[in-house]
């Protein structure tokens, strides 16, 4: 098998197509040029980006919302997150689904890096932030047709579900990966 350089493996775009544009996504039919010379069509969905937040109460454990989420017709548990708004500082995105998703504030935040849920069909990104020091500040303040309910999990019990398959949430996974290692002070 050849081995591709990372300039060859790109497909350059030659033609671009948008599918169709709802309140969230944008739906693109793209024609590439592939690394042998041929072309094909790449369908995809444009996404503002979102936020995921770690946040840490004082007595060290995370809080964590469940949520019916409809295109799986089923309650999951997972992280505070929400999408970023146009033109928003992602620190500001987090400050904000922080409090509107839970009443809480953090006197503390770090930003821990990205993840990519859905490479294969979405240009998605989710910065994961590691909120600290929370302060409850009042009710959360849902957007309309929002319902959530909030949960607490130490960091094990939260894992623990990851591997007894109860939390399937990708972003969920991958900020509790990234919060073993920034609560153990290894990042």
């Amino acid at each position: 098998m050849k081995e591709f350089s990372d300039q060859e493996l790109a497909e350059p775009t030659l033609s671009e197509e948008q599918i169709w544009r709802g309140r969230l996504l944008d739906v693109r039919r793209d024609r590439v040029a592939l690394p042998d010379g041929r072309e094909a069509v790449r369908e995809y969905v444009v996404h503002p980006g979102a936020v995921v937040i770690i946040a840490c109460l004082e007595d060290g454990s995370l809080l964590f919302e469940r949520q019916f989420r409809y295109p799986l017709h089923r309650v999951f548990l997972e992280l505070p997150a929400g999408k970023i708004d146009p033109g928003e500082d992602i620190l500001a995105t987090a400050r904000r689904e922080l409090l509107e998703e839970t009443g809480y504030e953090a006197a503390s935040w770090r930003h821990l890096g990205v993840m990519h849920p859905c490479i294969g069909y979405s240009n998605e990104r989710i910065e994961i932030f590691l909120a600290q020091g929370l302060q409850e500040r009042g009710p959360a303040q849902l957007d309309e047709g929002e319902y959530l309910t909030l949960t607490r999990l130490s960091l094990e019990e939260a894992v623990a579900r990851v591997l007894a398959g109860e939390i399937t949430d990708a972003k969920t996974i991958t900020a509790l990966f990234w919060a073993e290692k920034a609560l153990a002070g290894q990042v």
